[in-house]
């Protein structure tokens, strides 16, 4: 990820200290200082990482499922004093005082199979029990079991969560790599819509500064009889229009001001002024390579497989449920007791257990059979969904990138009438002062200007906002010829370290 050290210099460089005071100066920001800014500080970057950081665990979690569980439980005491109902020979109750101290303690191992849902496990435990009315001391365990439990003619979820988890890393990994670029994209935006408005302050503070020299020359030209009172009148108006545009001017621009440095994270006491970005990469792009770079970078064609693999699921799970459901379950061991604890460990009786339980359903009124079609139905309208959303996708990409190309000519004229407009008002600008030309001629040629020079910026903002809009759909740098990528700063050790474990 780009560093923000870059920022850091430039403020730096941009305060200037006299004395033993520091006078804080303008900071001229160029577009990509602004993007720097917002890929790393932005609040909307932050939360980004800390999604992605979400969805690592998650994906760590579910492979450690599948991984063996050690574990060691028990009781460690268990005491109980007080009454009880003991059954007799005969069957009665009789309730008796009874008094025990027994602890406990198991050592399993654990493993899910997850082609074939199967569990199995292997363990050992041993029991103490101490009788406190009679005063003795006995010990029961099982040296080692290994048992399993498997699912008979049943939905297997551990099968299809190894299909899909994956692939909804996968598509976390690259929405984190589409977010930094729609930020790039959104702070590019926000860049122009200062510009606008800083431009419009700009123009504004020239006008009135114009207007009022034309004010002087007219009290000039009035006092010596050469200038009508409706002319002068006109140009008394023009000073106060000028005046009251520079008001609404700087409201805008403490807004845009405002809503800039909270996107980007920049202390609102900087005081800033943006550089019109000219610096364009006017290159051709390869509608076929944007395609492909497309499919292979973006999220979207690991979630028309995802979403495919979750609607044969669902099928799948529906279908499963809709007859016999029986779960075997097995195990063999030792098991012995002891008046003491080594003694449980000599000689112990063989131990086997096997149960095979089920359920079939008789009679359920169709609800079997409508959980089948309704799953079925939803899998076909899941398959049409998918092939539209790909199909839009792919044209989304190839739009974007025919309408990129047709951005220099666009660009071109826009400069060439901002150009044009700029010299034709200083023209009339020097004639009106000479008298050459009339107010209303003025007024047409600064407005000319003004128009020509949003135009401009207008076009500018196009050029940008689809460079980065071509970014953000195919993640791939057109003009380095590379594949974008970042680094999460909250998991770039976790991932350093495991890197290293791994080699």
């Amino acid at each position: 990820m780009r560093l923000i050290s870059l920022y850091i210099l430039v403020t730096l460089l941009n305060f200037d200290v006299s004395g033993q005071e520091a006078d804080l100066k303008k900071l001229n920001l160029t577009l990509q200082n602004v993007i720097d800014l917002a890929v790393n500080q932005s609040s909307s970057v932050k939360y980004a990482q800390n999604r992605y950081e979400n969805y690592f665990w998650r994906f760590k979690n579910f492979q450690a499922q599948f991984r063996p569980q050690l574990v060691i439980s028990g009781n460690l005491p268990n005491y109980y004093e007080g009454t009880e109902p003991v059954k007799q020979g005969d069957g009665s109750i009789q309730f008796r005082e009874v008094g025990r101290f027994n602890n406990n303690v198991a050592l399993s191992v654990n493993q899910s199979i997850p082609q074939t849902g199967t569990r199995i496990y292997a363990s050992s435990s041993v029991i103490r029990n101490q009788d406190l009315r009679k005063d003795e001391v006995s010990f029961s365990g099982d040296p080692y079991k290994i048992g399993f439990s498997q699912p008979v003619f049943a939905y297997n979820w551990m099968k299809w969560s190894k299909k899909t988890e994956p692939l909804v890393y996968d598509e976390a990994q690259k929405d984190f790599v589409e977010t930094i670029e729609e930020i790039s994209r959104n702070a590019t935006s926000r860049f122009f819509r200062y510009l606008k408005v800083q431009t419009n302050y700009k123009l504004a503070e020239n006008n009135l500064s114009n207007s009022e020299d034309n004010l002087r020359i007219a009290k000039t030209k009035r006092n010596l009889g050469t200038i009508s009172e409706n002319d002068y009148s006109r140009i008394r108006l023009s000073v106060l229009t000028a005046q009251k545009s520079l008001t609404q001017a700087s409201m805008d621009l403490k807004n845009a001001d405002f809503e800039l440095k909270k996107y980007i994270g920049l202390d609102q006491d900087v005081d800033i002024e943006l550089i019109m970005p000219l610096n364009m990469y006017l290159f051709k792009v390869d509608p076929q390579l944007a395609l492909e770079e497309a499919l292979t970078n973006r999220k979207e064609p690991i979630q028309y497989e995802r979403r495919l693999i979750e609607a044969d699921r669902e099928l799948t799970k529906a279908k499963r449920g809709n007859g016999l459901s029986a779960t075997l379950h097995g195990s063999y061991g030792t098991s012995n007791i002891a008046y003491d604890w080594p003694g449980i460990y000599s000689e112990p009786a063989n131990q086997k257990y096997l149960r095979l339980s089920f359920s079939i359903p008789i009679l359920d009124w169709g609800k079997s059979s409508s959980n089948v079609k309704l799953a079925e139905s939803r899998r076909d309208l899941v398959v049409f969904d998918v092939e539209r959303d790909r199909e839009n996708f792919e044209r989304t990409v190839i739009v974007q990138v025919e309408q990129f190309s047709l951005l220099k000519a666009q660009l071109e004229i826009a400069k060439e009438a901002d150009n044009v407009a700029g010299n034709g008002y200083q023209i009339a600008l020097k004639k009106f002062q000479n008298g050459e030309i009339s107010i209303t001629d003025l007024n047409i040629s600064l407005s000319e200007r003004e128009k020509a020079k949003r135009d401009y910026i207008k076009s500018l903002e196009t050029y940008w906002v689809a460079y980065y809009r071509l970014r953000e759909l195919t993640l791939y740098d057109f003009e380095k010829g590379q594949k974008i990528l970042y680094d999460n700063p909250l998991l770039k050790g976790l991932i350093k370290n495991k890197e290293e474990k791994e080699a």
